[in-house]
């Protein structure tokens, strides 16, 4: 294949997003009971908060259309306004959702961090309030992190982050909407990361396959809250169950199948890594992230051109490059895909 040669049919490593419902999904979605969930209920939507909620560990839970709503419900339950809301500074709520603070009132204080975790001696400091300070009433942590590579908390960090704000009176979140790629790296159940945190997101669309939806599980009184919430900010739902069934199905059968994606993030890692001038991470789930600083062209350029020779990738910042492994993605994708990117060095030095 040569740089003018286009594959039939481009890999598509831009986001575990783009992956469609299977078979299962269509046909439970086809049968499923619904209701209408703004009035008495819908039955597959219920069942699907239920099951989510012991997934987790949790007393209940409420189907959202996305994990950002998701998160925004979990603020609003749980902190006030002229409060703040402390996590990590590259975290996704704080980079891509903190504009939920206009509708907030809140404040998001970004804490500085490693690989996705917080400073504890600064979240320690943010938690004191007192005097002109607003008081930290509600800590955020995510995981597996988005910005950080999919990187994923120690569940001992996780820990001490919770008996920091536990000491505080502060509520912990828990942006989630990877945490069965955390749970499978870190070969626990999801349950054993979700109990440090009193509420948590998790979203069905990504690796999970699911076309829409996510889940936030906690206790039955801030489950109530939130509920209510949501219908504040238009989130209830008809006959959601269409969507909901779709969910349960990746909730029940798709989580053990994630180790295929890290595994082939990490064929693709290994790969990359051979050609010179670029330096990828070393993924420890289902993302890499891919620095082309040493190549002279710049993220904008590697994008275009790796588009023309059938790989679709995204930009994340001046020189950098992220790919998402996911269910359509096979080892022959992967091979695919450092073929691509060496089609595009040799462009670059010719």
């Amino acid at each position: 294949m040569t740089m003018q040669t286009m594959p039939d049919a481009a890999v598509d490593l831009r986001s575990d997003t783009v992956t469609r419902p299977t078979p299962e999904m269509y046909e439970r979605m086809r049968a499923a009971p619904v209701g209408d969930d703004g009035l008495d209920g819908d039955p597959s939507v219920r069942e699907l908060e239920a099951e989510a909620a012991a997934v987790l560990g949790k007393e209940a839970g409420l189907f959202v259309p996305s994990c950002t709503m998701a998160n925004l419900l979990a603020v609003l339950a749980q902190a006030g306004r002229a409060e703040q809301v402390a996590l990590e500074g590259t975290a996704h709520m704080y980079t891509s959702e903190r504009g939920a603070a206009t509708f907030t009132g809140l404040f998001y204080l970004g804490l500085p961090g490693s690989a996705g975790a917080m400073d504890l001696n600064a979240l320690e400091d943010a938690l004191k309030g007192g005097g002109h300070r607003l008081r930290t009433t509600l800590v955020a942590m995510e995981t597996s992190h988005n910005n950080a590579g999919g990187t994923v908390l120690p569940l001992a960090h996780m820990q001490a982050v919770r008996e920091l704000a536990g000491r505080a009176g502060a509520a912990v979140h828990l942006d989630g909407a990877r945490l069965l790629n955390a749970a499978v790296a870190l070969g626990v159940p999801p349950r054993d990361i979700a109990r440090h945190v009193d509420t948590v997101s998790l979203c069905l669309s990504k690796g999970l396959s699911a076309p829409v939806g996510a889940v936030l599980a906690s206790g039955k009184a801030q489950i109530a809250r939130a509920r209510a919430l949501r219908r504040m900010l238009g989130g209830t739902q008809r006959q959601a169950g269409i969507m909901a069934a779709a969910g349960l199905e990746g909730l029940r059968h798709m989580g053990g199948r994630l180790a295929e994606d890290h595994a082939r993030a990490r064929r693709l890692s290994a790969g990359l890594a051979g050609l010179a001038g670029l330096r990828p991470t070393q993924p420890q789930t289902n993302i890499v992230q891919v620095d082309v600083s040493a190549t002279g062209a710049d993220s904008a350029h590697w994008v275009d051109a790796l588009a023309a020779v059938g790989l679709l990738v995204r930009p994340w910042g001046g020189t950098r490059l992220r790919c998402v492994t996911h269910r359509h993605i096979d080892d022959a994708c992967v091979d695919r895909a450092v073929q691509a990117f060496g089609m595009v060095l040799d462009g670059l030095r010719a």
